[in-house]
């Protein structure tokens, strides 16, 4: 009797242990600190640029290096997400739990992409720390993970609940004319709620209290040291 392979015509999907995916996540980025990218895959095609015609208006010096900071942070934050998520999927018991962080995970690097483009239309560079914000958010995102999946999918909740409100302070703060950072966070904070709902959706469980304040207190030290260094 032939396999679903043969009848199919297409090859049967890897089904990745837990060493696999480490090992993926190491990889990328020992490419980043090279310089060497990976081959875009065919199955993912990053979004378009948000704010691609939009006119970021007549920024002032002053200005132009207050949202550079700005994004300089966000940048650093979605390096902080992207390691979260794909710490958390190391350790996710389901397959559904790791589809729904591999999904948010993959709209994160879509956001990267978009914070690094708008850092170099500022002329403004990342943060030089942006290795150790992986490190340290991908072990967070394994600790989150090992606790169960309700758990983990909880911190994914109270993660984006916190992110929408930091950007919505920077879409406040943003210069009046600066429609094309503008356009970029809203659809950020878009997505990140969309992201809490989804993990919330799945059965996560809110982190304590103590656990709540400790994220707020690591998203402050991380964006006073990203804005800076």
């Amino acid at each position: 009797m032939k396999s679903s392979e043969e009848t199919s015509g297409r090859p049967a999907a890897r089904a990745y242990s837990r060493l696999d995916r480490l090992l993926v996540a190491l990889d990328g980025q020992l490419r980043d600190a090279t310089g060497v990218r990976p081959a875009a895959r065919p199955d993912r095609r990053s979004r378009p640029y948000p704010g691609e015609k939009a006119d970021e208006g007549r920024l002032s010096p002053e200005d132009r290096v207050r949202v550079a900071r700005m994004m300089r942070v966000n940048h650093a934050g979605e390096v902080a997400a992207q390691a979260l998520y794909e710490g958390q999927a190391v350790l996710a018991r389901s397959e559904t739990v790791r589809q729904v962080l591999n999904r948010a995970a993959s709209e994160e690097r879509d956001h990267l992409d978009w914070c690094e483009r708008r850092l170099g239309e500022l002329e403004a560079t990342r943060s030089r720390l942006h290795r150790f914000w992986y490190l340290g958010s991908f072990l967070i995102g394994v600790l989150a993970a090992a606790r169960g999946d309700r758990s983990s999918l909880g911190f994914v909740g109270e993660t984006e609940r916190q992110v929408v409100k930091h950007l919505e302070r920077h879409l406040e703060r943003l210069p009046r004319g600066d429609r094309r950072t503008r356009f970029l966070l809203a659809q950020m904070a878009r997505d990140e709620a969309r992201h809490g709902t989804a993990a919330l959706a799945a059965g996560g469980r809110r982190p304590e209290l103590c656990a709540r304040v400790a994220m707020r207190v690591s998203a402050k030290v991380m964006t006073a040291l990203a804005a800076r260094i």
